[in-house]
């Protein structure tokens, strides 16, 4: 009961950060189903939610060009901007309201290595690549075009490729 509450809630914040991207939003939804799928302790419910998945693979993957494996670990009120050629790989770790925006890749540099691990309240440009065991601060902004390789501070704003900080932001209050 404790995970379809957290689901729930996932999916509420969701539809907020979401609000007015209806495809963003349809994305987003699919992704947190698929993912309670595969990580779901019941076998009858895998079993049950292989249809699921499917329409996700189908739907998503291939009409909407949009590849967030169903095995990344998403935090609440993930945002995607024109999800066209995003693709993320299954050991990434996204935090609470990162946006992502098209023709982004983020994954390993090689088939088993370590994948990104992205803070809560990151911001991704269009079109960048964000490769390795590399840690991305909170609040962190990836500017468009950038190729993240090295870890980048909390709060920072990178920019190039590879991408350098060009600012420090402030942090929230």
């Amino acid at each position: 009961m404790a995970c379809f509450m957290s689901l729930r809630e996932s999916l509420c914040e969701d539809a907020r950060a979401n609000q007015g991207n209806t495809k963003g939003l349809f994305v987003v939804v699919a992704y947190r189903l698929s993912n309670a799928v595969v990580h779901a302790s019941n076998p009858l419910f895998r079993l049950l939610g292989m249809p699921l998945i499917i329409f996700y693979k189908l739907i998503v993957n291939w009409l909407l060009c949009v590849d967030i494996d169903c095995h990344v670990t998403a935090g609440s009120g993930l945002r995607v901007f024109h999800g066209q050629g995003l693709v993320v790989n299954g050991a990434t770790i996204l935090g609470r309201d990162v946006t992502l925006r098209h023709n982004t890749t983020i994954g390993n540099k090689h088939a088993g290595g370590e994948s990104p691990s992205i803070g809560a309240g990151v911001d991704v440009g269009a079109n960048s690549v964000i490769l390795g065991g590399v840690r991305i601060g909170d609040g962190a902004v990836v500017g468009a075009g950038s190729v993240v390789v090295h870890d980048v501070p909390s709060n920072a704003v990178v920019a190039g490729n590879p991408a350098r900080v060009i600012r420090q932001r402030s942090a929230p209050a």
